[in-house]
């Protein structure tokens, strides 16, 4: 295996599955699979997803709510999908630790760093909710600072295409696909995958990330064993 501790995002969006709304348990019950057959390989998993298939804070913003109120309703439709997830992780005979940048005892421990990593060395799924647990904060900067925090050795950005492209694949079909990417032409192209702020996170701390196309059984230990899948952005 070519990685020994990874972080996984996963979008809010992306737990929908056909859905147009809340949360596939087929998706989520496939990703639970794909999550323990790379686990089994002795890798260390950490995980953050997103909240957008519940409530997206940008959005309510728009709608005339005061935005830091909007994204902390964000953030707590991040540690529903949160419980969604380890709920179909355990399900498949995984241990799991959900912590929660909130408190909130009674379903979650908060987040502390240092327990982070021994769960993580204890063999334990480690699924970060709440985001950063500040409002202005996306979950994609949430990814890439626990990823810092816990040493991961990558970004695994599961999304529902296989890679970041020239364009919206799914709206323009003449749209090519980039197999490498530094830092530094991400920004120049102004390519909207991860916010900037996580971008900037993680070139100032030499963290790669690869996006790719998670809903595709079997892709996420593809990636696992080195397989040039998806996106890799580096340097």
């Amino acid at each position: 295996m070519k990685y020994k501790r990874i972080l996984l995002k996963l979008s809010g969006e992306s737990l929908m599955g056909e859905k147009q709304y809340g949360i596939d348990n087929e998706r989520v019950k496939q990703y639970a699979e794909d999550i323990k057959a790379v686990h089994d390989e002795g890798l260390e998993i950490a995980i953050v997803i997103g909240g957008g298939n519940i409530f997206r804070g940008l959005s309510a913003e728009k709608s005339g709510m005061d935005r830091a109120q909007a994204d902390y309703m964000g953030m707590l439709a991040t540690v529903i999908n949160s419980m969604a997830l380890q709920d179909a992780l355990e399900k498949v005979g995984l241990k799991t630790r959900l912590l929660s940048a909130i408190k909130m005892e009674q379903i979650c421990e908060p987040f502390v760093r240092r327990r982070a990593v021994r769960h993580l060395e204890k063999g334990r799924i480690v699924i970060f909710g709440a985001g950063t647990g500040n409002p202005y904060f996306t979950t994609d900067s949430a990814a890439a600072l626990r990823a810092i925090e816990i040493n991961a050795d990558v970004v695994l950005k599961g999304t529902r295409v296989d890679g970041i492209y020239t364009a919206d694949p799914e709206k323009d079909k003449n749209a090519t696909k980039y197999q490498t990417l530094s830092f530094k032409e991400v920004y120049d192209k102004e390519l909207n995958v991860m916010d900037m702020t996580a971008f900037t996170l993680s070139k100032e701390n030499n963290l790669p990330i690869i996006v790719f196309d998670m809903n595709k059984a079997g892709n996420f230990m593809k990636i696992a064993k080195g397989e040039e899948i998806g996106t890799l952005v580096k340097g």
